[in-house]
């Protein structure tokens, strides 16, 4: 368990690792391709799943203005984001396009794991990936077409049929395993994070590798874009949910999950529904920023929530998180 925790925990370090040996050597990675990309995420997506219960569910009604707010910000700042700074930027097409793609997703499993390492609340993360990940399904489709209509014809109903495909049925299935066979789920619950972080790092790494060329071509200006998107969610997300909310807890849950995009099903998303495979690679690079910018957050946040966590909450998040 501590091997496993150890691992999930370098999560960061392993897709920067990855992320420049593809670059530097491209058939280190690219193997990883086609078909096992798509399988990789359904498989993220369904460990996503067994942590689940109808609970959760509740939860998300229970407690509804922190997590309306949150979604809200998720799908209201980074879309928004992400086609101002493709402009700014003065991206490419297929680059843009890939930009604006990833900013409509919905929050990813990392988020979890990074909300417990900076003691955030964990529960309200994991209600926010949940109900954003659902909403995803029409959200991510309308948002990218919206906004990168103009640039590039957008499948946007093979981009629903695709989100459908690796969101729903897999976390459906999960939820349906979790429910009626839960002593089997709970005995791989404990590898369920390392399993993301293992297939998350492939996935990144491979499109790293195979658009090589188009990222050094772009050089500084994707690389800027990138990293401004996310810094902006995370930014962006803390301000306006602590207006919000006036809590410094669940305004950084909130800001983790707003800046941190399920960038893997950005990529897949990307190559199963346009022609240039360029248009994955803002999603591949972005994985890596929002993986950096969120463990350096926790790590500051980590040494000042102590005295904001009272009573119970520290054990709740604790108990949650043995269940992401």
């Amino acid at each position: 368990m501590k091997i496993i925790d150890t691992i999930t925990k370098s999560f960061p370090f392993m897709v920067l690792t990855a992320s420049i040996i593809s670059l530097v050597y491209p058939p280190s990675f690219t193997w990883f391709t086609g078909w096992m990309i798509t399988v990789g995420l359904g498989i993220i997506m369904l460990g996503m799943g067994v942590t689940l219960t109808v609970e959760d569910f509740k939860r998300v009604f229970s407690s509804p203005l922190r997590i309306i707010t949150g979604v809200a910000l998720q799908f209201g700042i980074m879309p928004l984001l992400g086609w101002a700074l493709a402009w700014l930027w003065n991206l490419p097409t297929p680059l843009a396009v890939g930009l604006i793609l990833v900013a409509s997703c919905p929050g990813g499993t990392a988020s979890n794991v990074i909300s417990f390492l900076a003691r955030a609340d964990v529960p309200l993360s994991v209600s926010m990936t949940s109900f954003s990940t659902l909403l995803a399904v029409f959200a991510t489709p309308f948002f990218t077409a919206m906004l990168a209509g103009s640039r590039i014809n957008v499948p946007a109903m093979g981009l629903f049929l695709s989100t459908l495909q690796v969101i729903v049925l897999p976390v459906a299935v999960g939820v349906l395993l979790n429910r009626f066979f839960p002593r089997a789920t709970k005995r791989i619950l404990p590898a369920a994070p390392l399993v993301a972080v293992i297939f998350i790092t492939l996935i990144v790494a491979s499109i790293i590798g195979a658009g090589r060329e188009e990222i050094l071509k772009a050089g500084w200006r994707l690389v800027a874009a990138v990293f401004t998107l996310h810094s902006g969610g995370f930014l962006f997300g803390y301000i306006l949910a602590y207006i919000v909310t006036r809590d410094i807890i669940s305004a950084r849950t909130i800001s983790i999950e707003v800046g941190m995009q399920n960038s893997g099903l950005g990529a897949v998303l990307a190559r199963n529904n346009f022609v240039d495979p360029v248009t994955a690679i803002p999603s591949a690079i972005s994985s890596l920023f929002h993986s950096l910018i969120a463990s350096m957050l926790a790590a500051v946040w980590k040494r000042s929530a102590e005295k904001y966590l009272t009573g119970d909450k520290q054990p709740e998040c604790a108990r949650e998180m043995e269940t992401v």
